[in-house]
């Protein structure tokens, strides 16, 4: 049995609309003072995003310097061999290496490829898979250790960075088992 397309997004609406009434009003069924706590909420917003700016920054700048200093297109070209004997297209190594820094970067790489390779093409496939298997781990650890004042981040990068690999690699394995 197939759902029509307008069906869906009906529900969709009616679901979005239930909840966005649903929770102020289960909120002031339950005594919460509802306008006050979503200010406060927005006072600790406001604070942790003061705190984490530095860091955004610091990281911003990283990766920055790494494109423009051509980092990633020369360590994409000397790996450009291996990565063709192991299946890999050499386009997607880029992606591959600036995911961990931004994801902002990542998606803009991402929607490039898809443009010049063709949406349907084995290269954006690729890419869009490592981009769902893969993390944004230094972002993760400048932006939400540094809320926390976590200075020591001792194996979470390394773990974080050889989780990005196996990501890399499983979507590799999978996507020449499942489009080619």
């Amino acid at each position: 049995m197939m759902i029509n397309g307008a069906i869906l997004n009906g529900l969709s609406n009616w679901i979005f609309l239930a909840m966005v009434v649903g929770v102020p009003l289960y909120a002031q069924y339950r005594k919460v003072k509802v306008y006050e706590t979503f200010v406060g909420g927005a006072k600790e917003g406001i604070a942790v995003m003061i705190r984490i700016i530095p860091h955004l920054v610091a990281m911003l700048v990283a990766i920055g310097m790494l494109r423009a200093s051509g980092a990633f297109e020369l360590l994409g070209a000397a790996l450009a061999p291996i990565l063709s004997y192991v299946g890999m297209p050499p386009e997607v190594l880029p992606l591959a290496l600036i995911r961990p820094f931004s994801g902002s970067a990542a998606n803009g790489m991402l929607a490039e490829l898809s443009q010049l390779y063709g949406g349907d093409s084995f290269i954006a496939k690729l890419a869009a898979t490592i981009m769902g298997g893969t993390e944004t781990t230094f972002y993760v650890v400048a932006i939400y250790f540094g809320v926390v004042a976590i200075s020591r981040t001792r194996y979470a990068i390394p773990v974080g960075l050889i989780a990005d690999a196996v990501g890399v690699i499983a979507a590799l394995v999978i996507c020449r088992w499942v489009f080619l």
